[in-house]
């Protein structure tokens, strides 16, 4: 508003300063003729010669025109200063306008920046918030499951009575998460003689690990011990080197491993293939049980009895495999 009234007062004194000039431009005019010679004439005898008093007049006005003159180009100079100035200034407004508007343009634009930071803040908070609920529902979850004892059916290992050692076939199953499997117990046991009749000439004295397998899912790793012994060869002594398989661990090569129970008690079909290469009365089926599937073992237990087999429990703890002890002998089930 300030550049547009400065160039309303500047447009009415040019056109004011126009207007001078051209009144002053018309009395010059005149005043130029009026003082033009005349050309001579013959003197006219009744002419007669201008007096002082006219002579003065006609100066005072030769004066004048020479002052309007300068005056009309003074002013010419200055409308021309005027107009060179009017157009630097309107150069420049037009500059300042152009800089405002990308001015605006960059503001807008960084707000509309501002705008979408702030609702994708507001989105991570909300997410944020959603997890920490989830998080203490979750941990709310863990402590009670971690509070609760789940129900646990002890298997009492000690014979009774009625019970008895082993001696015929026995068949090995693992129950563990309720999932029932077989464990290959002879054909990693083969595999363990005949990889210790390879390696055993080998071996350095001292203990010693390997392992076998898989078969039927099943690992076999065991420890192995060789020794230098003196024996005695009649009225001689000589020293003899002495290698065996001293225990082993049976454990599947993943988690969970089987078949669920509720299949196996559902249908006797896995059972009866299991159990058709072995006779009945000669037959124990023998079953490594962990603590979570107590209550299953009870069941299945029933179901092998109905068969007409005996059965025979191994209780392992959490988080062992099933061990055998070869320096002892190996180990037998208790059958009832």
């Amino acid at each position: 508003m300030g550049h547009d009234a400065f160039l309303d007062i500047v447009a009415n004194l040019v056109g004011i300063l126009i207007i001078l000039v051209v009144v002053l431009g018309a009395q010059s005019e005149a005043i130029l003729r009026d003082a033009k010679p005349k050309k001579v004439e013959p003197v006219d005898p009744k002419a007669r010669v201008a007096g002082e008093a006219e002579m003065r007049s006609l100066a005072t006005v030769a004066a004048r025109a020479a002052s309007a003159q300068a005056d009309s180009m003074r002013l010419e100079r200055t409308i021309k200063l005027l107009d060179s100035k009017i157009a630097q200034q309107a150069e420049r407004r037009t500059i300042l306008l152009t800089l405002l508007t990308e001015a605006e343009a960059a503001w807008e634009d960084e707000q509309a920046k501002l705008d979408d930071a702030r609702r994708e803040a507001a989105l991570r908070n909300a997410e944020a918030e959603e997890l920490k609920t989830k998080l203490t529902e979750m941990v709310g979850a863990r402590t009670q499951l971690e509070t609760e004892q789940p129900p646990v059916v002890a298997i009492s290992h000690l014979p009774t009575p009625m019970a008895k050692t082993v001696f015929g076939e026995e068949v090995y199953f693992r129950l563990k998460d309720d999932r029932l499997s077989v464990i290959p117990f002879k054909l990693l046991t083969e595999e363990i003689g005949r990889n210790f009749r390879r390696t055993s000439g080998s071996l350095r004295e001292g203990v010693s690990d390997a392992a076998v397998g898989p078969v039927r899912g099943y690992v076999a790793r065991y420890v192995l011990s060789r020794s230098n012994e003196l024996v005695s060869d009649g009225n001689a002594i000589a020293r003899m080197s002495r290698a065996r398989v001293v225990v082993a661990s049976f454990e599947p090569l993943q988690e969970p491993h089987g078949t669920p129970i509720e299949e196996v008690l559902a249908n006797d079909d896995w059972l009866d293939v299991e159990l058709s290469r072995y006779p009945a009365e000669t037959t124990t089926v023998t079953v490594a049980v962990y603590p979570d599937s107590y209550g299953s073992f009870r069941k299945l237990r029933e179901k092998i009895y109905a068969k007409g087999y005996a059965s025979a429990a191994r209780p392992i703890k959490d988080g062992s495999p099933i061990y055998v002890n070869f320096a002892g002998g190996g180990t037998r089930s208790v059958a009832q």
